[in-house]
């Protein structure tokens, strides 16, 4: 895993005046797990809306795949990085499969209906994301974690090996959460894929991750493998609060656990 991925040189980002991400220099390793983490307000939704275009910030050098991000037409980004957002498809006015259909859209013309590669790509995506069975279900009645596996479906559609999630389990119950980071540690483990996560669960961030990325107050204040989060004083500095933990009972790792109320 030593050829990146991603590589971010001095990247800064203001909205409406106000700076977001200030001077942040990382590196992700092909084929990693990578976690962002911090506290509200850091700057980590912006980091990845930043890395996907969605927003333009101004860098000495970001390179995807080793080539500078200015020099990919947006379809062609397309098909090397996919993006998760946070929030779902309940407002969305199609069923599943046609929404998966949608992430396809680097490798269509807007002249031509979808071919039979195309609806391949749809399939086998659904099937990846353990969601086939929700392909003709409209999005808008989906669970959360149903939903959250659309979302992904339509990512893996898109071909790509590098995927950027802003809260993949946001809001959803325990199960749901551990479908959906099963399938997360699935793609990068046995596909291959390089995956970058903004989380604010340190414990997933922790089990899941080869490497973690902390910000504060839209710096990075923090990369190494997760032992080192939970080591010292680095989750009290960057949250501003102490810490309790305890031992992983299968795997030892050191974990946190909620501060005693009464």
């Amino acid at each position: 895993m030593s050829e990146a991925a991603l590589q971010v040189r001095g990247l800064s980002c203001s909205i409406n005046g106000v700076a977001i991400l200030r001077n942040i220099s990382f590196s992700v390793a092909a084929g990693s797990y990578v976690s962002i983490v911090g506290p509200n307000g850091a700057g980590k939704t912006t980091l990845l809306k930043c890395l996907n275009r969605i927003l333009n910030g101004t860098a000495d050098e970001v390179q995807i795949e080793g080539k500078a991000l200015a020099d990919y037409a947006q379809a062609e980004l397309a098909k090397v990085m996919g993006y998760v957002p946070q929030g779902g498809t309940d407002q969305v006015p199609f069923l599943a499969y046609e929404f998966v259909m949608m992430g396809r859209y680097p490798h269509l013309s807007p002249f031509t209906s979808p071919t039979a590669t195309d609806h391949a790509a749809v399939l086998q995506a659904l099937e990846t994301a353990g969601a086939a069975d929700l392909a003709g279900r409209q999005c808008a009645t989906l669970s959360g974690g149903e939903r959250q596996k659309i979302l992904v479906a339509a990512a893996l559609a898109q071909e790509a090996g590098i995927f950027l999630l802003d809260e993949p389990t946001t809001f959803l119950d325990p199960h749901h959460q551990d479908d959906v980071l099963r399938l997360l540690t699935r793609l990068n483990k046995d596909c291959g894929a390089t995956i970058v996560s903004v989380t604010h669960d340190i414990n997933a961030a922790v089990l899941s991750s080869d490497d973690v990325i902390a910000l504060r107050d839209g710096q990075v204040v923090f990369q190494g493998p997760p032992e080192a989060l939970t080591s010292g004083t680095v989750l009290a500095d960057l949250f501003d609060q102490e810490f309790h933990f305890v031992e992983h009972p299968v795997n030892g790792k050191r974990l946190i656990v909620p501060l005693a109320v009464r």
